[in-house]
């Protein structure tokens, strides 16, 4: 069998190392690069790599370079989501406190319209009182009335 006398389209590790070479051929002098004029929040984070990672011998710069951008931007994520989890912490002790002060609030308002059944009942009871009053001393009226009436219709009687 005949073997293929072009070269492969694409060698990874070939480009990977002409990669390498031209990073190395970079003046050391550090020019200003875009990322400096950038606002903060868009700059890639100063994190320095975390403590449960670490290289692997062998592994190429700009191996080196990519792993650590992609676990500085994997910690990054991270330490926004613990941000959360203590955002999360904090909203939940509010609620507990809102919770408290309902329920508290809550025990104010049972008091409050047990407070208005007790007046409503002395109100009911007073009412009926004062007509139970008032029919009787309708009553005794009535009964005065006819008491006074009475000798006049016996007088005018007698005098007929």
């Amino acid at each position: 069998m005949a073997r293929s006398t072009k070269p492969p389209i694409l060698d990874t590790i070939d480009l990977e190392r002409e990669i390498e070479e031209e990073f190395r051929k970079l003046p050391s002098v550090r020019e200003s690069q875009p990322t400096d004029y950038a606002p903060p929040s868009v700059r890639a984070p100063d994190l320095g790599m975390p403590d449960y990672v670490e290289h692997n011998d062998g592994a190429t710069e700009i191996g080196k370079l990519s792993a650590e951008a992609v676990v500085r931007e994997y910690e990054a994520a991270a330490k926004d989501i613990e941000a959360l989890g203590v955002e999360l912490i904090e909203q939940a002790r509010q609620c507990e406190a809102m919770t408290r002060e309902a329920l508290a609030v809550t025990e104010e308002l049972k008091e409050t319209a047990a407070r208005y059944r007790a007046e409503a009942k002395r109100v009911f009871l007073q009412i009926e009182s004062c007509s139970l009053l008032t029919a009787e001393v309708r009553k005794i009226c009535e009964e005065m009335k006819d008491k006074i009436a009475a000798p006049t219709l016996v007088e005018t009687k007698a005098g007929e």
